[in-house]
């Protein structure tokens, strides 16, 4: 597993379009296509895609 980080403004709006909460969110990845995101809480891993 990579380096966590904290998402960016733009990473956030993302994330909250998929109707999750951004701030209970690490970004693991992101290739500009893909973004894997993994919980805080429970360590859950889901990937997104951007504009889907």
């Amino acid at each position: 597993m990579k380096q966590l980080k904290k998402p960016t403004r733009k990473q956030k709006s993302e994330i909250s379009r998929q109707k999750l909460k951004p701030n209970s969110w690490f970004v693991e990845r992101d290739d500009g296509q893909l973004m894997v995101i993994v919980s805080k809480e429970k360590g859950q891993v889901r990937r997104l895609r951007w504009g889907a």
